[in-house]
């Protein structure tokens, strides 16, 4: 494995999904069945792909919401970057990256809970979902990604 500090970051998009009472989706991966982490969805851009696109891709993928049901009311100033623990470096994304560097999106959600469907997409990101206070999302995420929540939080804060 070489020096976790020369690999790059991958790019990546967040969602903060947020619905008509200001709460916010938080999913449980369907591969760490046994931690109690929670997660608000996330995921690569593909090269050449617009962010904003890929933020609408990637929560349809994870939660099933179609591009009718969602509307961006914030995108964050600056991207915010995180580092994996080096045990996971070999484990997560072929080796290539040390972490991710993301673009968030405040994205509003103007379904029913019936149209969330984690199923929608093979395979799918979640076993588990749920709406939740805001406040409480740095305490439902694992600790190496708490320092960019509490950051989302903080830049959505007056939007939610």
């Amino acid at each position: 494995m070489s020096d976790p500090a020369e690999l790059p970051y991958r790019p990546c998009v967040g969602m903060m999904l947020v619905n008509a009472e200001g709460l916010v989706f938080v999913g449980k991966r369907i591969d760490n069945k046994e931690g109690d982490a929670w997660q608000m969805p996330q995921g690569g851009v593909d090269k050449g792909e617009n962010p904003r696109k890929a933020a609408l891709r990637e929560l349809w993928e994870e939660t099933g919401a179609t591009e009718d049901l969602l509307t961006i009311i914030g995108e964050a100033r600056e991207e915010l970057l995180y580092d994996i623990p080096e045990e996971l470096i070999g484990r997560l994304w072929g080796g290539k990256y040390r972490g991710q560097r993301q673009r968030w999106y405040l994205i509003r959600f103007t379904g029913k809970n019936a149209d969330i469907r984690l199923d929608a997409h093979r395979p799918p990101e979640f076993h588990e979902w749920k709406w939740v206070a805001p406040e409480t999302l740095p305490d439902l995420i694992v600790p190496f990604k708490k320092r960019v929540y509490r950051a989302v939080l903080e830049e959505f804060r007056n939007l939610i």
